[in-house]
């Protein structure tokens, strides 16, 4: 949970140096731009257990129409209101907050690169924070790591990690990871026997 709180304190301070042009930019997320990216990760926080499950059977029980539905919920809100929010939701509440803030740790994570990789907005993420986030998103039901490189090995050249057996997949820890969240855009790091094969599953 400290790990999380440190995530979203981070991703706070991104949102509020974005300038009114780079919140309408477009995201990794598909159809989304960077408003809508931010509006999904706080879009469970407010949430409680009676409206959060009356939204996934409204979504039908199908993620990306449960998930469209909280960006909906939250389109009226300003940059400026969103910003603020994600500072009152640390720690993180609801949904977000299960398994020991690692819900909030792990989407947060990925979702900041959703934005920074596109605004060419680099970060340095803390060592046992981004190694925290490996492993979970391993076994994590939403990313499916270890499913989608199943056959490789995960080798990070800049950080003590690796997973997996067969054709070697090396690279940035933090592109493993989003590779791993299937972004294509991670790609363009990696290298090595075994990217054909995880190319295949990312963009297959």
């Amino acid at each position: 949970m400290q790990m999380a709180c440190e995530e979203r304190a981070d991703f706070a301070d991104l949102l509020a140096g974005l300038s009114p042009q780079q919140w309408e930019h477009p995201s990794l997320c598909e159809r989304w731009r960077v408003k809508d990216v931010v509006a999904h990760v706080l879009s469970y926080d407010e949430l409680s257990r009676g409206k959060l499950v009356w939204r996934f059977v409204k979504g039908g029980l199908w993620p990306s129409r449960i998930n469209a539905i909280g960006v909906a919920e939250c389109a009226t809100r300003s940059p400026e209101q969103l910003t603020e929010l994600m500072r009152a939701c640390i720690p993180p509440r609801g949904l977000p907050s299960g398994f020991g803030g690692m819900i909030a740790l792990t989407d947060g994570m990925v979702h900041q690169q959703d934005i920074r990789r596109p605004l060419g907005i680099p970060r340095t993420i803390p060592p046992q924070r981004l190694r925290t986030v490996l492993n979970f998103a391993l076994k994590s039901p939403a990313l499916r790591g270890a499913r989608r490189t199943r056959g490789v090995r995960m080798v990070a050249t800049d950080l003590d990690w690796a997973y997996g057996s067969g054709p070697e997949v090396s690279g940035p820890a933090e592109a493993l990871l989003m590779a791993m969240a299937a972004r294509p855009d991670a790609l363009n790091q990696l290298s090595g026997p075994g990217k054909d094969v995880l190319a295949q599953r990312i963009c297959g």
